[in-house]
């Protein structure tokens, strides 16, 4: 049976592979179950938070509108000819759904080189980053999530230049952005000193 050998190989290590991926939380609507679920994604947005100033609700909310937390999101396929899957309209890929040079150029800036966009932790930062930027260039508050994710959706020169004024679409999706992370923010009012003790409400 040695000829056997490599196919069960190929067969274990793509079990292996597919083990490595982090599924979404559970319910992704509720910041304290997120972050019960995953313990190291409140350290990462928290380390995110002090080095940057980005509040974490504001991070969850841009993740949640870009990805719904799925790691390796991708914008849909175009059709050729209505039926046929054609090519994906942008690079935009990870939990931030962030563009190949966009991202190359956040990994430049911090120093950052080994960072993957489907990584929580290294999106975390650079949402952080990205969003310091906004608000360095243009102005507008960390804590303002309306404004963040528009210009995080447009680019801060595309926000500069008032792109965002012109899609009725994109102001009601950051309106959407700035009511989740509000609900983020008061779930964890309730739930953020047991997580920075580290104590789980699972009693498992």
């Amino acid at each position: 049976m040695r000829h056997n050998r490599p196919l069960v190989t190929v067969l274990a290590s793509m079990l292996f592979l597919g083990g490595c991926t982090t599924a979404p939380p559970r319910n992704p609507q509720d910041s304290c179950q997120i972050f019960e679920e995953k313990s190291d994604w409140y350290d990462a947005a928290q380390d995110s938070y002090e080095k940057w100033g980005v509040p974490v609700p504001v991070q969850l909310a841009i993740i949640y509108q870009e990805s719904r937390f799925n790691e390796d999101a991708k914008p849909p396929r175009t059709k050729l000819l209505w039926v046929i899957p054609w090519k994906r309209p942008s690079s935009a890929y990870g939990y931030g759904q962030v563009l190949d040079g966009t991202w190359d150029r956040y990994r430049q800036a911090t120093g950052n080189g080994w960072a993957d966009r489907d990584d929580f932790e290294d999106v975390v930062d650079f949402i952080g980053w990205y969003c310091a930027n906004a608000s360095r260039k243009l102005g507008i508050r960390k804590d303002d999530a309306y404004r963040q994710y528009l210009a995080y959706h447009e680019g801060i020169t595309g926000y500069k230049r008032g792109t965002h004024r012109r899609k009725r679409w994109l102001l009601k999706v950051a309106k959407n952005v700035a009511r989740r992370a509000d609900r983020y923010r008061a779930q964890l009012a309730r739930c953020e000193k047991n997580l920075n003790r580290g104590w789980s409400f699972w009693p498992f």
